[in-house]
């Protein structure tokens, strides 16, 4: 039996709008296992996008708890959540977040700044992972020169950079045509299989959801079921 390396139990997110209150997620419980390739899926609005903020320390719960690694993370301060995310946890985002006044080798550096390591090592580490993602002749170039899926590779290449346990990787494929989606997904698919790295994806596309180990349906805030496909 793996062991438990995320764990999420009755875990609320309110939103105070004015006179109104927003439950985002509503008593949402789930565990990710070590070494998994998990997808939650789940319509736009259901809570996808608030649970992986929670699950990737950029938020706290209203209620509930959030182990990671037997941490919990539920009410610690932003600079604590900051030194965990920095270390265990690498972030794929739909729509790259990269800084287009930096190179690809300067946008993967960003991140390993935060650790203390020094920059020479900086850059010799992000030269190494952006050459796994094949982008050897493409270091020095802005995201504005780079093609769609460049860009999320170079975006893969910053969450890889401080070697990460958990990938969590928010619509990854969702701008991107449909062939350079797939080469996303088998990208990883390698990170999970060969790297031995635990993978959470989010995504409203069925034919995606089915490529996971297992699947977690997220509808109205709530894990309803989940099902394991291999």
């Amino acid at each position: 039996m793996k062991r438990t390396i995320i764990q999420l139990k009755d875990v609320w997110k309110t939103y105070n709008l004015g006179e109104h209150k927003v439950h985002a997620l509503r008593g949402a419980s789930l565990e990710v296992f070590e070494g998994e390739f998990l997808a939650i899926k789940g319509p736009s609005g259901s809570g996808k996008s608030t649970m992986m903020n929670l699950v990737g320390c950029l938020d706290i719960p209203t209620k509930g708890t959030i182990h990671l690694d037997k941490h919990n993370i539920s009410n610690l301060y932003e600079s604590d959540l900051a030194q965990i995310r920095g270390k265990k946890i690498g972030f794929i985002f739909q729509k790259f977040n990269l800084l287009n006044n930096l190179s690809a080798l300067e946008n993967v550096t960003l991140p390993l700044i935060f650790q203390n390591i020094p920059i020479e090592k900086r850059k010799k580490l992000a030269a190494d992972v952006l050459n796994d993602m094949g982008l050897k002749d493409r270091m020095n170039h802005k995201p504005t020169e780079l093609s769609g899926g460049e860009q999320q590779r170079v975006a893969i290449a910053r969450a890889l950079a401080v070697n990460p346990e958990v990938i969590l990787a928010d619509e990854p494929t969702g701008n991107l045509d449909s062939r350079t989606g797939e080469k996303i997904m088998e990208l990883l698919k390698q990170l999970n299989k060969k790297k031995k790295k635990t993978v959470v994806f989010v995504t409203h596309d069925d034919e995606l959801a089915e490529q996971a180990d297992r699947i977690a349906y997220l509808h109205d805030g709530q894990i309803i079921k989940t099902k394991r496909l291999r």
